[in-house]
């Protein structure tokens, strides 16, 4: 499984964030261009509504298929961060037509481009910096246009197993006030939208360089 927070900040701040995450991190950034598509349940898979998510990173030079669904019930409401299971697999480009034969049902796709940054600070922490892209055609990665340009979305991830993730929803919370003054992070669909400071604090860091490490 792993823990997920999510935010938005606008396209004009995101070379500050850059600074700030290479000075949080120490390490060098990586090239971020991944085909999500998002698939729905349909009537017989059971009443309770069922969502699948499969990522594709093109940017490797072989596909790797992210396989996940979120942890439910009331514990999973009471945490800052969205736990999730997952499963990493190779597989056929058969494999859309596979979740069709057991039900499910594709609901959107999009092309995800810009950077990672990977690094341990109280957990393994992946921070990722992207714009999202629809393609007018489907599957058509090649043709896909900006969906918000003057918006971007970051994504903090880090691995977890049943016994430690409360040590590495501690160790996410903890890194994302490094991040307060130019976005606020939260559960996926909980975001509450561009912060105030941003502007001043994406000024700072870029009149400081910012590139030394923390």
């Amino acid at each position: 499984m792993e823990c997920v927070v999510q935010g938005i900040i606008e396209t004009q701040h995101v070379e500050a964030l850059e600074v700030l995450l290479q000075g949080l991190s120490g390490v060098p950034k990586e090239r971020v261009r991944v085909h999500e598509l998002c698939l729905k349940s349909g009537p017989n898979l059971g009443v309770v509504p069922s969502e699948v998510r499969l990522l594709c990173d093109l940017a490797q030079p072989t596909p790797s298929w992210h396989v996940g669904g979120a942890m439910r019930g009331a514990g999973a409401e009471q945490i800052s961060v969205l736990v999730r299971t997952i499963v990493e697999s190779k597989a056929s480009k058969d494999v859309l037509q596979y979740f069709y034969t057991l039900g499910y049902k594709l609901d959107h796709e999009l092309l995800k481009i810009g950077f990672a940054f990977h690094f341990h600070r109280g957990a393994q922490i992946t921070v990722t910096v992207t714009s999202a892209n629809k393609m007018p055609r489907l599957h058509a990665t090649d043709e896909a246009v900006p969906v918000t340009p003057g918006i971007q979305l970051v994504e903090i991830t880090a691995p977890a197993a049943a016994d430690n993730y409360n040590d590495v929803v501690s160790a996410v919370t903890a890194f994302c006030e490094y991040l307060a003054p130019l976005l606020h992070l939260s559960k996926p669909g909980h975001s509450t939208g561009i912060v105030a400071t941003a502007g001043a604090a994406a000024a700072s860091l870029m009149s400081s360089g910012g590139g030394k490490t923390l």
